[in-house]
């Protein structure tokens, strides 16, 4: 009688303590469509997983053989209140499912010296850290140029995402929806946590994809913000 008054009891109250409903991300809303991609071949070739010796990550991007960019709040630290060193963060270029094609350790690196951790959301124009590499992670035939923003392009967001950070994940179907004065992009790409620092793509009028922005905050809904690309 006890066991079965036990398992009774699982039955009413248990079930929902250990299968507690899942938290809605930011950024992703009811209708999220995303897709694995190959970061193998191009355009993803430039994508790599900005991971740091304390656990935390975030997604980045090669601009040069030895160059990446990323959002500058990956790299904040708001316990001690300073940037984490630059010996504390490396890149996985390529990763999958804890395989990668190359590791690269950052050396340096420069916060865009608008951006300021204690006013993230004021400042988010300029949420971008620029990661200077130990060695080169791509070659110059697979960067991608950056381009312009305009209303309603198609537009492309993928990074790794909280909810699946061992994958290259994101939507390759979605759109511009708008450009703000102090220069951030609006997007309803399906993006969250774990993105910050992932390339917005936008078709250009010739058909090409071009990097636009940095991604750095997600809505209550699907979409979010992207950073203007440094100058």
């Amino acid at each position: 009688m006890k066991r079965a008054g036990a398992l009774l009891m699982l039955c009413l109250f248990g079930g929902g303590a250990l299968a507690a409903p899942a938290v809605a991300l930011p950024g992703l809303g009811a209708d999220s469509h995303r897709s694995v991609v190959d970061v193998n071949t191009a355009p993803w070739r430039i994508l790599g997983r900005v991971q740091t010796s304390l656990g935390g990550r975030c997604t980045g991007f090669a601009v040069a053989p030895t160059v990446m960019l990323t959002a500058a709040h990956c790299l904040w630290l708001p316990a001690t209140r300073h940037y984490i060193q630059p010996a504390d963060v490396h890149v996985l270029m390529g990763y999958a499912m804890g395989q990668y094609r190359l590791h690269a350790q950052v050396t340096r690196f420069v916060i865009a010296p608008g951006y300021d951790p204690a006013n993230e959301g004021g400042t988010a124009s300029e949420d971008r850290a620029t990661l200077v590499l130990d060695r080169p992670v791509v070659t110059s035939a697979d960067l991608v140029p950056y381009g312009e923003a305009r209303m309603s392009a198609a537009a492309m967001l993928i990074g790794y995402p909280q909810d699946r950070p061992e994958v290259p994940y994101g939507d390759v179907a979605c759109q511009i929806n708008g450009l703000a004065l102090n220069g951030l992009i609006h997007h309803d790409c399906s993006a969250t946590r774990g993105d910050s620092g992932g390339p917005l793509f936008v078709r250009q009028p010739d058909g090409q994809w071009g990097i636009v922005g940095i991604d750095v905050l997600a809505t209550e809904g699907r979409g979010g913000f992207a950073a203007p690309l440094p100058h």
